[in-house]
């Protein structure tokens, strides 16, 4: 059996009770070396084999679970966050389904909810946003045009941009083209939940020019939107009283 397995945001005690199981059972270890924090591999046993994928092909890592597998071991492969997002795990399961070779997925703690965490921030506000877009900018590797920054922009929802600190500016631009203005609250959050978790609140506008100052080029995320100062929103309708649920008539 192979186990897809969600590491978390980065604190190693925010890994799932099931993937820390499956960590601690596992024969093999394929972690995403880049990005999962070392210190959950403390959770495999003595004598588990450890592979870094940050340095490994696709296909590298699939000749370690053949082999594996051969031997009739128990592989977990440990994707940061959770393997859902940004993980690159469907490549990885077409092959396993075309040899016949179980697996399942184990989720785990997005850095997208680290990081509203390292704020203490709601990302669906009432009457400020009640959606959420998860996205990022394209690079050495594109972005379907129609999911383009500016046309997530105009929807003037929550965002968070994956995969983005190095380019900033141009981030910064593609909003406000996007319908963003420049004044509209942001934050960096760097290394979300990690010991050295930093976070900064700035604006669409500030967005390069607080990563320089705070020194943050890369492993961080970017949340923009009115979500980020919470002020102008109503209350939730769930606990206000005079409102009616399957579970509480409202009071008189």
């Amino acid at each position: 059996m192979i186990h897809f397995v969600g590491a978390g945001s980065g604190a190693p005690d925010l890994i799932t009770i099931r993937g820390k199981k499956y960590l601690e059972e596992a024969d093999v270890v394929i972690y995403a070396g880049s990005l999962v924090n070392p210190q959950l591999l403390d959770y495999a046993k003595e004598g588990c084999e450890i592979y870094n994928s940050a340095k490994m092909t696709l296909e590298e890592v699939l000749d370690v679970m053949y082999a594996a597998e051969e031997k009739g071991l128990v592989t977990v492969r440990l994707h940061t966050g959770d393997p859902c997002l940004y993980g690159a795990i469907r490549e990885q399961m077409d092959v396993l389904d075309e040899k016949q070779i179980a697996y399942d997925s184990c989720p785990g703690v997005s850095s997208f909810c680290g990081a509203a965490s390292a704020l203490n921030l709601e990302y669906t506000l009432p009457d400020v946003s009640q959606s959420v877009i998860i996205t990022r900018m394209a690079g050495r590797t594109p972005v379907p045009e129609k999911e383009s920054i500016e046309s997530f922009a105009s929807h003037h929802a929550t965002m968070v941009v994956f995969l983005s600190t190095g380019m900033l500016e141009e981030l910064s631009s593609r909003l406000i083209e996007g319908g963003y203005t420049a004044d509209t609250p942001a934050a960096i959050v760097y290394k979300a939940t990690w010991e050295d978790e930093k976070t900064a609140v700035c604006t669409v506008g500030t967005l390069a020019e607080t990563a320089r100052r705070e020194n943050i080029t890369k492993t961080a995320l970017m949340i923009i939107g009115d979500v980020v100062t919470h002020s102008h929103y109503q209350r939730s309708e769930l606990y206000n009283p005079a409102f009616t649920t399957e579970f509480r008539q409202a009071s008189k």
